[in-house]
């Protein structure tokens, strides 16, 4: 087979670093014909659902994807700005502020790009990008902290399948999960207290994570254990008690059994218990998107006022916070650590004078 090279390929280009930020995708616009394209993508990923594969090949066409698309892309249509979706501006955003804080420090030498798992920008038209730009050592981050197989593995599986087709590997690191990363857990405190100093505190805090099957951690996917880690260092960072705070799982598709408890379930009986006042942070969610925008701080709202609740709060997702910045470029930062003393120092003209003294035609 043909491996993709660079075209007209001229001995002796600079040696570069390169950073790509992964997430999850999103539809190309808020219309059925973009979701079903978008969602047969995503559900077609094994690591996504997994079930056997030709009996999902029916239920998938048959059934959702001439249901599922209609109806999302009428909540998606709910939170799309003018320059897309909210998780393709906030990645892009912060895919610019990682830069700029890197190129500080690194200059030319470093390229970052974003790219998302499912739809555009694709990861292979970032790693093209990476190729044509001379990038021989990567780092990758995709922006989920707890790790699960159904979100950063598949993420690794895209890399590596594009990988082969390429004529030219880079080295290549790639940062699966941070669930306890320090400067992650000081961000997302230091935020919440920001919101709670700007807008008071409710009686609990609520932390919501994306859910997955249950059986997935039956197999052995440490997604569950490490949300519960991130809930717990981040309440003691917080200063709160085991009374204080709960951590939820939301997002459930299907019949089976997800990881419990579940988030709307636990809004709609918490003021039968007393509880009449709460706030809701994902930590999961690197950026506000669909799921926090439409999922939590609308329908779940609903949720909990009309079952009696009296104050409901959604503290936004980290986004583009300076300290969400500052912790994911320290993470990214111990990742490069060797590689940028190494790059970067080859004369490139001594190298293309000796290719083509050996016959090279460029």
């Amino acid at each position: 087979m043909p491996y993709k090279g660079v075209e007209n390929f001229a001995h002796g280009q600079p040696e570069k670093l390169g950073v790509l930020i992964t997430n999850l995708g999103t539809p190309d616009e808020p219309t059925t014909p973009a979701l079903r394209r978008y969602l047969k993508e995503f559900l077609s990923d094994p690591r996504v659902v997994e079930f056997p594969r030709l009996l999902w090949w029916f239920i998938l066409n048959g059934i959702i994807l001439r249901i599922r698309p209609r109806r999302s892309a009428e909540a998606y249509r709910k939170v799309w700005r003018d320059d897309g979706s909210p998780l393709l501006i906030h990645t892009r955003n912060q895919c610019r502020a990682i830069e700029a804080e890197l190129r500080k420090k690194y200059g030319d030498q470093i390229v970052v790009r974003f790219a998302m798992r499912y739809g555009n920008p694709s990861i292979t038209g970032a790693l093209d990008y990476f190729q044509d730009q001379g990038v021989r050592k990567l780092v990758v981050l995709p922006l989920y902290p707890q790790y699960s197989a159904s979100t950063s593995a598949s993420t690794f599986d895209a890399i590596a399948r594009d990988y082969t087709s390429r004529r030219w590997l880079p080295d290549f690191r790639f940062i699966s999960h941070y669930p306890d990363y320090p400067p992650y857990i000081e961000a997302m405190a230091r935020h919440i207290e920001g919101y709670w100093e700007a807008h008071g505190r409710s009686q609990l805090l609520m932390l919501s994570y994306h859910g997955v099957p249950m059986k997935y951690l039956h197999n052995g996917d440490p997604y569950h254990c490490e949300c519960h880690k991130t809930s717990r260092l981040l309440a003691q960072r917080l200063g709160l008690d085991e009374s204080q705070y709960v951590t939820t799982f939301q997002s459930r598709f299907g019949r089976e059994e997800w990881l419990q408890p579940y988030t709307d379930h636990t809004l709609k009986a918490l003021p039968e218990k007393g509880t009449k006042s709460v706030d809701v942070f994902c930590p999961g969610f690197s950026s506000d998107c669909l799921e926090t925008i439409e999922e939590i701080d609308e329908e779940n709202r609903d949720y909990f006022l009309k079952a009696g609740g009296e104050h409901f709060a959604y503290i936004p997702a980290l986004n583009s916070d300076p300290g969400h910045i500052g912790a994911l470029v320290q993470l990214i930062e111990e990742n490069l650590c060797g590689w940028t003393e190494r790059t970067g120092n080859t004369d490139a003209s001594q190298c293309r004078a000796r290719a083509l003294a050996m016959g090279a035609e460029q």
